[in-house]
């Protein structure tokens, strides 16, 4: 695997997550963030795309649009 780390919330008092990753040789994304645990937000999105056991929802902040983007246009690594 060949993860290249994109950045983190630059906001956060931390300075740990939320963070973007991507693996540049599938394209795969991979995102660090706080885990969604409110049931009326789990069960509005488990009702448009069922949730497997395996799988969790992760919220990142909407200050983050810039790093998401960079990664998903695979630009160079901060």
């Amino acid at each position: 695997m060949a993860l290249r780390f994109y950045g983190k919330d630059p906001d956060n008092p931390g300075d740990n997550c939320p963070a973007v990753f991507r693996d540049h040789e599938t394209g795969d994304f991979f995102f660090q963030g706080a885990t969604v645990v409110d049931p009326a937000t789990l069960e509005w999105i488990n009702e448009r795309s069922p949730l497997l056991d395996s799988e969790s929802v992760v919220r990142l902040p909407a200050r983050m649009v810039e790093i998401i983007m960079e990664a998903c246009s695979g630009a160079e690594v901060r």
